[in-house]
């Protein structure tokens, strides 16, 4: 009896490995987003006047959280940020126009 219960519970406990698995890993690529997107944020509180081009890296507990590039083209900007987590990196490139910033207040 208790060797038919463990081969009926086998396949469920390795199911609910696998899921677990995969939560964590789209838990970490989670991470690795908003750490992309406080680059993206920072770059748009900090579009600078008389400079074309900026670039920081934010770092925060000694770790390199977002690597953030920031261009001034013809009629608005372009940010790129790359947001990492352990070993996984996420890239967001954003084009805003100079109306759309105006409109938000960054301008």
């Amino acid at each position: 009896m208790k060797f038919l219960l463990a081969i009926l519970l086998i396949p469920f406990l390795i199911q609910a490995q696998d899921s677990t698995e995969a939560d964590n890993y789209e838990l970490k690529i989670e991470k690795a987003y908003k750490n992309a997107m406080k680059g993206v944020y920072w770059a748009l509180d900090n579009i600078p006047d008389s400079k074309s081009k900026i670039s920081k890296d934010l770092i925060s507990e000694d770790k390199l959280i977002s690597e953030v590039s920031l261009e001034k083209e013809v009629n608005g900007i372009r940010v790129e940020a790359k947001g990492f987590y352990n070993s996984y990196e996420i890239e967001i490139k954003l084009y805003r126009s100079n109306d759309s910033l105006r409109k938000e207040g960054h301008l």
